[in-house]
């Protein structure tokens, strides 16, 4: 199957471990969901408040807001949804709540914005794509597995298995190179989106440190 969906119930939703970039997706629902060292968690809270705890503190999250947690972690409270990138070790990040609209462009009149950017190139990341309403998009395919999570409005999935409707708190995984679309009607669409991958980021060649860093060779300073 390309196209799998979950409600938010508490607990595993999918294994893909086995996979080139392993991942697990979970959810919480209420009870305190703990999870385990040797992962990078990548979070968004559906329904808050919510209570993270771990190595950097305690936090309290309200609906909208997102995280990533490179080590253990607890989360309590309210509802939503995880996707441990295991044997990564990114940043810690708390962000949001969320904005209304991407600051990227995206095919067919979407939107996108970067909510946890990948610390290197080939790092994973966490996306927040947009779709307006009346969205028709063009089928296409991703080379490696995407989790999402259906935020505000509704719309749909559609593959060659037929049509997933998609409303806040639905959650999914596309598979690698499973062709897919999204539809909208009315209402606009708005979807949290894990990617375990990205050819994006900085390189120990190319960032912002050394680029904007110039040095002119027949210049000395004395000690």
């Amino acid at each position: 199957m390309s196209f799998e969906s979950f409600d938010l119930t508490h607990g595993l939703l999918s294994d893909l471990r086995d996979g080139p970039f392993p991942s697990v997706v979970w959810s919480w629902v209420g009870d305190a969901l703990s999870l385990a060292d040797g992962a990078t968690h990548f979070g968004f809270v559906q329904v808050g408040p919510a209570t993270l705890d771990c190595a950097a503190g305690t936090f309290a999250l309200r609906a909208g807001m997102y995280f990533a947690v490179p080590g253990p972690l607890t989360v309590a409270g309210g509802r939503g949804l995880v996707v441990s990138r295991l044997g990564h070790r990114g940043f810690f990040h708390v962000g949001g709540p969320i904005e209304e609209r991407g600051r990227l462009r995206y095919i067919d009149g979407c939107t996108d914005s970067l909510l946890v950017p990948p610390v290197l190139r080939g790092d994973p990341c966490l996306n927040l794509l947009h779709l307006p309403p009346s969205t028709r998009q063009t089928p296409h395919t991703h080379p490696s597995i995407r989790v999402g999570l259906a935020v505000r409005g509704a719309g749909s999935c559609v593959t060659p298995e037929g049509m997933v409707a998609l409303m806040p708190g639905r959650a999914f995984v596309i598979h690698a190179d499973a062709l897919h679309c999204f539809h909208t009607g009315p209402s606009e669409l708005l979807v949290l989106a894990y990617h375990p991958e990205s050819d994006f980021g900085p390189t120990h060649a190319d960032h912002p440190m050394i680029n904007r860093t110039i040095v002119r060779r027949s210049e000395r300073l004395e000690a």
